[in-house]
């Protein structure tokens, strides 16, 4: 296959790294590369519910947190995770526009 799904530690799924251009790649492993695309994408929605529950309960942390410095890391870590969703949801876009290009 003209691509590697690599795993992103930080996203906590693995994503496409393509070795040539997509309009490059022969239909067939286009087909390939979206059906497995589309398994991947299948789990970012879990992917993001469980870290929404991790920021709920840094934001139930946070409300108790009395020590200044500690309420600073919390906000910290909620951030983190708030981009890690962002990240994910446009990686769960990507592909909505790509199709398999037919070549006669």
């Amino acid at each position: 296959m003209a691509v590697a799904f690599i795993y992103d530690s930080r996203l906590g799924i693995p994503v496409p790294e393509l070795k040539k251009p997509w309009e490059d790649l022969d239909p067939q492993n286009q087909s390939e590369i979206l059906a497995k695309w589309e398994e991947v994408r299948g789990d970012i929605p879990d992917r993001i519910k469980i870290i929404e529950e991790s920021i709920n309960e840094l934001q139930a942390q946070l409300y108790r947190e009395s020590d200044f410095n500690r309420s600073c890391q919390i906000n910290s870590d909620i951030a983190e995770l708030a981009s890690i969703i962002n990240d994910l949801w446009i990686w769960y876009r990507t592909g909505d526009d790509v199709h398999v290009t037919a070549r006669y």
